[in-house]
């Protein structure tokens, strides 16, 4: 593929959330969140409904217009989510997505995901040190010493259980 194609590959097919989000810091959480679709080709007024919808599900609907900056670490982190989600990519790949969010974001977040994965089939690779969050996922592979290891996730979930 050339350059401009695999971009526009990345662009429909992967969502990419980042440790930090890395917003842009002159625009607004909903422009943040249209820029996918703008750079796909999506007439801006569709864009900004797609973009409020996904923001409104994040929890974010009262803060569309607010800059990086008038945002706590968690309502960025939420923005980051829904612009990797907005396009509706097969596939998103996640750093510590729920890193910055408190308990009750995380677990929103998290059923967020979990409804995307069985309404579009949008799969989500996590990587994270979060082990409750590990627990709740399909399948856990753990990198141990160098080595991808599968998680028995039975055994996880006894230990999160003991664990509280």
């Amino acid at each position: 593929m050339q350059e401009r194609d695999r971009a526009a590959w990345r662009n429909q097919q992967l969502g990419f959330v980042y440790q930090f989000h890395h917003l842009l810091s002159e625009f607004s959480a909903l422009e943040n969140v249209c820029m996918p679709l703008l750079i796909a080709g999506q007439k801006k007024i569709a864009a900004q409904q797609q973009a409020k919808e996904i923001l409104e599900s994040v929890g974010l609907g009262a803060r569309l217009s607010h800059k990086p900056a008038q945002l706590s670490g968690g309502e960025r982190q939420r923005v980051a989510i829904a612009r990797a989600l907005v396009n509706k990519p097969a596939c998103v790949l996640m750093d510590e997505p729920t890193g910055n969010l408190d308990v009750d974001n995380a677990q929103h977040i998290q059923q967020l995901l979990n409804d995307l994965n069985r309404q579009y089939g949008m799969a989500f690779v996590l990587v994270t040190h979060d082990r409750v969050l590990a627990a709740q996922q399909d399948r856990c592979l753990v990198l141990d010493h160098g080595k991808l290891l599968e998680q028995d996730k039975r055994l996880e979930k006894d230990k999160s259980r003991d664990a509280s």
